[in-house]
């Protein structure tokens, strides 16, 4: 007898969401406009739409000339990786998820660097290299600048082609005069 409740409490669970699905569908989602939703409401001109693409083509030019040169840029960095280190800690996908993992300890983002470093786990990567790339980064702590997303990158980038670079030496303290109370 309970299973029929149990059944009953279910199918009627189920025709209310079906309802309530057939009435979300029925009412119209926007203003006065429930079928064309990928229409464009600009009241504009054809003159004036035609011309629109040819002004932002110049950014969009801008743009990929930027992304060209990031993407050569992150090119040569994968291969310099590769030239410099032997074994698979060289490897692109392990550069790029070693580099990834160190950042995000350095950000103390832990959840997301630990998912990261499984994935850099079942690539096959040297684990280690994590480990040394992240103590050169925090001996060389007092040279990246908290404002500059670039700093980071470069000086992890640097750690990871050569973890042992030596560290960084510390700001230099300012000489204290001797006083004299007259």
């Amino acid at each position: 007898m309970s299973y029929r409740v149990l059944n009953f409490a279910a199918g009627s669970c189920a025709a209310r969401l079906c309802a309530v699905l057939w009435l979300l569908a029925a009412a119209p989602i926007g203003p006065g406009n429930s079928i064309a939703l990928a229409q464009n409401n600009d009241a504009k001109p054809a003159d004036q739409q035609s011309t629109a693409p040819k002004e932002g083509s110049k950014d969009a030019a801008k743009d990929s000339a930027k992304d060209g040169t990031k993407e050569t840029q992150k090119i040569d960095e994968f291969t310099e990786a590769q030239r410099v280190l032997n074994g698979p800690a060289g490897n692109p996908e392990c550069v790029w998820l070693g580099r990834r993992v160190v950042s995000l300890l350095w950000r103390d983002d832990l959840d997301t660097a630990f998912r990261h470093l499984d994935l850099y786990d079942r690539f096959g990567c040297p684990s280690g290299h994590i480990q040394v790339t992240f103590r050169c980064l925090v001996l060389h702590a007092n040279t990246i600048d908290p404002k500059a997303a670039d700093s980071l990158n470069g000086r992890v980038h640097a750690c990871w082609i050569s973890p042992a670079l030596p560290a960084a030496p510390p700001p230099a303290a300012a000489a204290q005069n001797p006083t004299t109370t007259r």
